[in-house]
């Protein structure tokens, strides 16, 4: 009861919700300009960036996810880098090497590419395991360590992963430690026909539209943004929902490994964010469910035999939505 009521009184109010509205459309209808048709992967992906958390992207070449992060990062205002993952991939060349400079007789760090706003690090399962784990700091701490120096990244810190589902010759798997760090999975998917129609058309010119976009909003006014989150009211009878769909997840005949403590403060902070960014400083039910699907994702691992049987996680998320009784929640009162 006691921490109810703390969390109404920090309520935000409707004017930082306005604000987060606002730098949300702002931000959309930038992005959109150049990665069509797919809002609510938009949408999702300024959950993440919001919550400090990071994307894996499950899906096929040529869809998009890189064109997605360079737009997210140009409206940002921030520093975008690509690394792509390969074998020979080494953890000095994604966090930075010291360089010994003879004429000055001392070391000079040049800075990896990881020291950015927004990375996207593309096919990270054909990085070794050795560089991968090379990130799990930077995703987990927000700081790299570098021949003995410890290094702030800088704020906001957004990490996009991409996976290729199609071609597991010379990869190597993320352990299910490292997938658990990321905040959600999202798939991209192809296009609607007429979406990928107007993207032709778009591209009838010299040079990409990308190059057309410039900042809507600061990494600044992100960092605003995201002091404000954690105090959208959710109602206890929502956070009993999350608990109960993780407890299932944990129980399941079929999952021999559920969603862990981490998946719980990822579905309760995301649905925060997602409530905001659609205008309520409260979570509704909706929000959660919404969520689920792509936060317990990578989270949640099938039994042998029940992948033998065609099982997928997906369907399993599924299952425990609907076998899951929905609260029933009135808006509350701000203050």
């Amino acid at each position: 009861m006691a921490a109810d009521q703390q969390n109404k009184s920090k309520t935000v109010s409707r004017q930082q919700i306005a604000q987060t509205q606002e730098w949300a459309a702002k931000i959309t209808a930038e992005v959109e300009k150049v990665f069509l048709g797919k809002p609510q992967v938009v949408e999702h992906m300024l959950v993440a960036l919001l919550l400090g958390g990071h994307i894996l992207l499950e899906d096929l070449p040529g869809t998009g996810k890189t064109i997605l992060a360079r737009a997210l990062s140009t409206s940002m205002g921030g520093r975008f880098s690509r690394i792509q993952g390969t074998p020979d991939l080494l953890p000095t060349d994604v966090l930075g090497v010291s360089i010994y400079n003879p004429q000055e007789g001392n070391f000079r760090f040049r800075r990896g590419p990881i020291l950015s706003h927004v990375v996207l690090v593309d096919e990270i399962n054909r990085a070794t395991p050795r560089t991968q784990s090379a990130l799990l700091e930077a995703m987990a701490e927000g700081q790299i360590s570098v021949d003995g120096h410890t290094l702030t990244l800088p704020k906001p810190f957004f990490l996009i992963a991409t996976e290729n589902p199609i071609d597991f010759e010379g990869t190597f798997p993320l352990p299910e430690a490292q997938k658990d760090r990321f905040l959600m999975t999202l798939s991209l998917g192809y296009p609607h026909r007429d979406i990928e129609k107007e993207v032709v058309l778009r591209q009838r010119r010299t040079g990409h539209p990308i190059e057309d976009l410039a900042p809507v909003t600061s990494p600044e006014e992100v960092a605003d943004i995201q002091g404000i989150l954690h105090h959208v009211y959710m109602d206890p009878s929502i956070l009993d929902y999350i608990v109960t769909l993780v407890e299932s997840s944990r129980n399941h005949p079929s999952i021999r490994i559920g969603v862990s403590p981490r998946g719980t403060l990822a579905l309760s902070k995301a649905a925060q964010a997602l409530a905001a960014l659609r205008g309520r400083h409260y979570v509704i039910p909706d929000d959660v469910k919404e969520l689920v699907q792509p936060v317990f994702l990578q989270r949640i691992i099938v039994k042998p035999e029940s992948q033998i049987r065609g099982t997928t996680p997906e369907q399993l998320i599924t299952e425990l939505i609907e076998a899951t009784e929905v609260p029933l929640v009135s808006e509350p009162k701000e203050g």
